[in-house]
């Protein structure tokens, strides 16, 4: 009795040692050797606390400081799940946030080798460039409008660590909210005073070898781009990290993502910003 008595308390000891959440400098690291090896890992969601989004935060936030460190610059942010069917889908209320680094921007179609992104994926989107810094507490969309130098059309190469594409919000979150790469188009176009410019009903087109793969519409990104900027502004503020001029925001997709092969030529299309391409090599 004395025997089984022990064996169950050992038993419960194990699992409630199995069940204790990874710290995350320990999520960190497979995912920064991910990158170098090639080899996706699996999802970390079950080492976490359940829904412990600070902490998949602390993850990606780890990584980002290593990588300073070892003399990345960061270049900007990226916004992502600013579309409310796939918030709805991961069961959350409001988007996420990565990091740009400079050695992630790919000039206008640049030939991109398939083994710089894991599980490459691409989406097209609007993006801003600052030319003032907002570290006002609290801002305003005036903040944003007097701080957004021009917008200009995007291509994302998005990426994921996770094998599979096997993620939920904490997953994507900590792994840098699945960035990759990113093209910026060459039609920079300022917001003041260019009346045609709507960006809210702004049509999207994504096309690859001219058949088309993805559409959408400026609303589709939380009612408006510039209303994901101000999101991201505010919680830049909040975690320390306050967007700055020169800062180029990824604001996130207008339409759906499309998977990559070796050989793809994408061009996406956003009306009043003109186009933009991503090309992977054969």
């Amino acid at each position: 009795m004395a025997a089984r008595a022990k064996a169950g308390k050992a038993s419960a000891a194990a699992a409630a040692t199995a069940a204790k959440p990874t710290s995350p400098a320990a999520l960190a690291k497979p995912l920064r050797e991910a990158y170098g090896s090639g080899q996706p890992i699996a999802p970390i969601r079950d080492r976490l606390a359940p829904g412990d989004l600070a902490a998949a935060y602390a993850v990606q936030d780890i990584n980002t400081r290593h990588w300073l460190k070892a003399g990345r610059r960061l270049a900007g942010r990226k916004i992502g799940l600013t579309s409310t069917a796939v918030q709805q889908q991961l069961g959350v209320d409001q988007p996420d946030f990565g990091m740009l680094f400079a050695d992630m921007a790919v000039c206008d179609d640049e030939a991109v080798t398939l083994d710089r992104v894991l599980q490459p994926k691409v989406e097209a989107e609007v993006a801003f460039v600052l030319e003032r810094d907002i570290t006002t507490e609290q801002a305003t969309m005036a903040d944003v409008l007097r701080a957004v130098g021009y917008a200009v059309a995007a291509i994302e190469i998005v990426g994921s660590r996770i094998a599979n594409w096997d993620i939920r919000l904490v997953d994507t979150v900590a792994d840098n909210a699945s960035s990759g790469l990113y093209v910026l188009g060459n039609t920079p176009m300022r917001l003041a005073g260019l009346a045609g410019l709507d960006l809210r009903d702004c049509a999207m087109q994504m096309t690859r070898a001219d058949q088309v793969v993805s559409t959408g519409v400026g609303h589709a990104c939380l009612g408006h781009p510039l209303n994901a900027v101000l999101w991201l502004a505010r919680k830049m503020v909040e975690v320390g990290r306050p967007l700055q001029a020169g800062d180029t925001i990824l604001s996130g997709a207008l339409g759906p993502m499309v998977a990559v092969k070796a050989g793809d030529r994408f061009e996406a299309r956003i009306a009043g910003l003109g186009s933009v391409r991503a090309r992977f090599a054969a």
